[in-house]
């Protein structure tokens, strides 16, 4: 397997096939992706290969025919490179490459190559390379280039250990050495996100390229993510604070974007940046309304979300470039079809305050009402209440318990609070539970059931003679 040369662009060849249940149009969807993604890799597709098949070939993805054809072509076009729009397997691969006798490049191959191009960062960086070593650990054939030269001496290889064998066991140990340090990441993260509890926090998620960092940049306005009209331009997760009204700000974080066929192993590799979508209280699906091919998008996007266990997290339905629709009877029908959808154009600023708007009551639709009572000596809870849910009243009464003579100054607080607090706070209702509002008691010092003023510390003060 290799990667595609930086210096120049390579010419090279699609291939694909229509299993059963596949339209021409899903085909041709495909392979159009599939040359974007050539073309942002660096290459330029001068032929594309389909054939219908019940299943791709075991031996060789296609047939021996259409194998042969691929030959052909690569040898009059001087192709440096033939891409398969699906994953091949090793035996795949090594069959292809002894008939072809050119470089071979997979779907994901190909997605892991524009991922290593485009990071940035540290943490993005050591993700893709666990994602490649993990696919290439499985690939490793004749065309390997190898880790290290074969060697011997105590503690590098068993006995006749082939190289082959010597480079698996090398990628081994570099896989260990990345996922300690994605670990080490993660809980980094985890710490981070616990520091910031007292937001409603959003992600973006969306197909590549349908404009989340665009959209990300017009709401925050000191965001500056990299916005680029390319694939994959986003691979890490960037978070700022927005203010969608006076009183309401949120934690919105732009992540990597969804493609069909996306490696598993890549979702794996990238848990520490994916978990901002895990953890988020809401996600703003953005989708790009001029692409043809919007709705196989979005449930590509939805399958996504599933394998990340956020399928069940409030969405708010994007539709992004509405500025760019050709026909506006596509816009009216689409805002029949999603009416709570918003409509916006993230590059001119148009739809912002709407999708403000729907985006708060995505956000509180499932948000839980509650009323507790709280001592007021307790300033922690009802600082910690403040900051985590949305306080609609307070008011400052008197309470005891029914079995003690004491009365107390307490907080009664009526609020909303996303779903994920709730357990949480469940701990203070319980904790306060027995308490009950003494009617009749306005103001001045607490006083006991009895009349008496209480002293400090909670004590009825009995009266002098």
């Amino acid at each position: 397997m290799y990667e595609i040369q930086t210096d120049r662009r390579e010419r090279a060849i699609l291939v694909g096939v229509l299993t059963p249940g596949d339209t021409r149009f899903d085909a041709d969807d495909s392979l159009n992706e599939l040359e974007l993604l050539a073309d942002t890799a660096g290459a330029d597709v001068t032929d594309r290969v389909t054939q219908r098949v019940a299943a791709a070939h075991p031996a060789t993805y296609i047939g021996k025919g259409k194998v042969d054809e691929v030959r052909a072509m690569v040898a009059e076009r001087k192709t440096d490179l033939v891409i398969f729009d699906d994953d091949l397997s090793a035996i795949q691969l090594r069959n292809l490459e002894r008939t072809l006798e050119c470089k071979l490049v997979d779907r994901s191959a190909l997605i892991l190559d524009i991922f290593a191009r485009n990071a940035r960062t540290a943490t993005a960086k050591t993700q893709v390379e666990l994602a490649q070593l993990e696919y290439l650990s499985t690939r490793l054939t004749r065309q390997w280039t190898h880790l290290s030269r074969q060697k011997g001496g105590i503690g590098t290889k068993g006995p006749g250990e082939t190289q082959i064998e010597t480079d698996r066991r090398l990628i081994g140990q570099r896989i260990s050495t990345l996922k300690d340090r994605l670990d080490k990441i993660d809980r980094q993260r985890t710490t981070q996100r616990q520091g910031r509890e007292e937001f409603t926090r959003v992600s973006l998620v969306g197909y590549t390229n349908a404009g989340k960092s665009t959209l990300m940049n017009a709401l925050a306005c000191d965001a500056e993510v990299l916005a680029e009209n390319r694939l994959f331009a986003t691979l890490d997760a960037t978070t700022r604070t927005v203010q969608l009204t006076t009183n309401k700000t949120i934690l919105l974080s732009d992540t990597v974007g969804f493609i069909r066929k996306l490696p598993h192993r890549l979702i794996e590799s990238f848990k520490s940046t994916l978990d901002e979508v895990r953890e988020a209280d809401a996600l703003m699906h953005v989708i790009d309304a001029t692409h043809p091919g919007f709705r196989d998008h979005m449930r590509v996007v939805n399958e996504t979300l599933a394998e990340l266990d956020a399928d069940t997290t409030p969405q708010l339905f994007v539709f992004n470039k509405v500025d760019a629709l050709q026909d506006l009877d596509v816009l009216s029908e689409l805002t029949r079809e999603f009416p709570d959808g918003a409509f916006v154009s993230a590059r001119r600023g148009m739809g912002l305050v709407e999708l403000a708007d729907k985006l708060i009551g995505v956000i509180e639709e499932d948000f839980e009402d509650r009323v507790v009572l709280l001592p007021v000596s307790d300033q922690s809870a009802i600082s910690h209440i403040h900051r985590i849910a949305d306080v609609k009243d307070e008011a400052w009464l008197y309470a005891s318990r029914p079995w003690e003579d004491e009365v107390i100054a307490v907080a009664r607080l009526h609020f909303r609070v996303a779903p994920r607090h709730v357990d949480d706070l469940d701990d203070l209702v319980t904790k306060y539970q027995d308490l009950q509002v003494v009617e009749g008691v306005t103001g001045g010092a607490p006083a006991g059931k009895d009349g008496n003023p209480v002293e400090r510390g909670g004590r009825t003060a009995e009266k002098s003679a």
